[in-house]
């Protein structure tokens, strides 16, 4: 973050200065970073002890403090010898600072704040984005998911006067959250990807996860790009007052793939940019799904004036979206192992579903482990089962389905009809990586898919142990 008093820090997020000892705050500055967790704060931070689901910041005062930290911001006075900033409420100070270190960035640099949001591929295409921007100046990306009311505000402050690009991940945790995050940063590039199934238990269906979606499109100004998938018709009909510019398959997008083309060794597409210039691009991420979040980060980053050659070549050289996310691994024996299980919705586990049929092709055996997709409220039933018989029918030779959150998948794959034992439902993740390790035979193809809270991806891990 950019060097603040503890003066202008409180006025910026509408605070007072409270400090148990004689020091005086009006010489003290936050030189470091801003931290909710107090493990990560080092000399010069500034910790906000923001009250969670599972312990309370406030208990981690004392911790802060050891590792360094300038102050606190808190919502009630801790008896502790640092200052510390009173407010109401700490998630939202932490979001007026946000606001306010990016206002004075912005003063005196040309920075360029690029938004994301969508049901699929944020973090890929945030990670895309990251690597070509950083080639052309100091750019700043969210690690992991950092997205919502807390996360995406931390990223935001490791802003400095020197920071050149930032990008910023905007999740939706309900109406209002989206347009909440764009009002922080402003984005002058906001990129709708997808408004898929993902939370659509939350959020009421499919049309209302597209009004969230849409507070980014409503929330950017007439001077402002929107950056939008061509090929989603709930994107297209999104309110904007920027300049739209499209990507996707459908023929009048302005960044569109054609002939994409799909192997073990990922994944290939004709790109057409706007003045009809044409080249190869070939990523070494696997999935077709991909390649909308390439696209995305192409028109983006043309849209910056970054050399075309310079922003193809980044993207070939990504070996991998991020770890957990259609990470592709190969034993020594030779059976690959493709670990999604990061992240799950019905729009990506159909996706990668479809990925691994098509690999299949090449005539290796496939082998699909699913477990739960998360978050999906009274529609979890019918889209467990509709995964099911999406399995039977893309020919994948077998199904493995963990945990009972997950059952139906393992239902809806034998109601189907068509498969007489070739799915298997375990209990357990130590079940299903037994029987998964006591039948795999070199040349198979196996990928895991889930949501975080299934805990797949270690056994996605586990699998790449081979077993005498």
């Amino acid at each position: 973050m950019i060097s603040l008093s503890l003066a202008e820090i409180a006025e910026a997020i509408g605070g007072q200065i409270s400090s148990k000892t004689a020091l005086a705050t009006d010489d003290l500055f936050v030189t470091g970073s801003v931290e909710t967790d107090s493990r990560q704060v080092k000399p010069g931070s500034l910790f906000f002890a923001r009250p969670g689901e599972v312990t309370d910041g406030h208990l981690f005062i004392g911790s802060a403090l050891e590792n360094g930290a300038i102050a606190a911001v808190v919502d009630h006075v801790v008896a502790e010898d640092m200052p510390q900033i009173l407010v109401d409420d700490v998630t939202v100070a932490l979001g007026k600072l946000a606001k306010y270190v990016l206002e004075r960035i912005r003063e005196v640099s040309e920075l360029e704040v690029i938004g994301i949001t969508g049901s699929n591929g944020k973090t890929t295409t945030k990670n895309m984005l990251r690597a070509i921007l950083s080639e052309s100046g100091p750019t700043i990306a969210p690690i992991e998911s950092y997205n919502n009311e807390v996360g995406a505000p931390i990223s935001i402050l490791k802003a400095t006067f020197e920071t050149r690009f930032l990008v910023v991940e905007l999740g939706a945790g309900g109406p209002g959250s989206i347009a909440y995050l764009t009002d922080i940063a402003k984005p002058n590039i906001g990129v709708l990807l997808k408004v898929g199934l993902a939370h659509v238990g939350e959020f009421g269906g499919i049309e209302g996860t597209a009004k969230i979606k849409g507070e980014l499109a409503a929330g950017l100004s007439a001077k402002d790009l929107f950056i939008g998938n061509a090929d989603d018709g709930y994107v297209r009909d999104m309110e904007t007052l920027a300049k739209p510019v499209w990507f996707g398959t459908a023929p009048d997008a302005a960044y569109r793939a054609t002939d994409l083309q799909l192997d073990i060794t990922g994944t290939s597409f004709a790109m057409h940019w706007p003045d009809e210039e044409t080249k190869k691009v070939t990523l070494q991420i696997l999935g077709e799904h991909h390649v909308m979040n390439a696209l995305a980060s192409l028109a983006v980053s043309d849209q910056l004036h970054i050399p075309r050659a310079q922003a193809v070549a980044a993207l070939e050289a990504m070996p991998l979206a991020e770890r957990w996310r259609m990470q592709l691994s190969t034993r020594e024996d030779g059976v690959s192992i493709i670990n999604d299980a990061y992240n799950a919705s019905p729009d990506s586990m159909k996706a990668a579903l479809q990925t691994l049929a098509q690999l299949g092709k090449s005539g290796r055996r496939t082998i699909a482990i699913l477990g739960e997709m998360a978050e999906l409220g009274t529609f979890s039933r019918e889209q467990h089962d509709a995964i099911g018989r999406i399995v039977v029918r893309l020919n994948i030779d077998q199904l493995v389905v963990v945990g009972e959150a997950a059952k139906l998948i393992h239902m809806g794959a034998e109601q189907e009809g068509s498969w007489g034992g070739e799915s298997k439902y375990f209990d357990s993740i130590a079940e299903a990586l037994a029987y998964v390790r006591g039948m795999l035979v070199a040349g198979d193809i196996v990928l895991v898919k889930s949501s975080k809270s299934a805990n797949l991806r270690h056994l996605g891990d586990d699998l790449m142990e081979v077993k005498p």
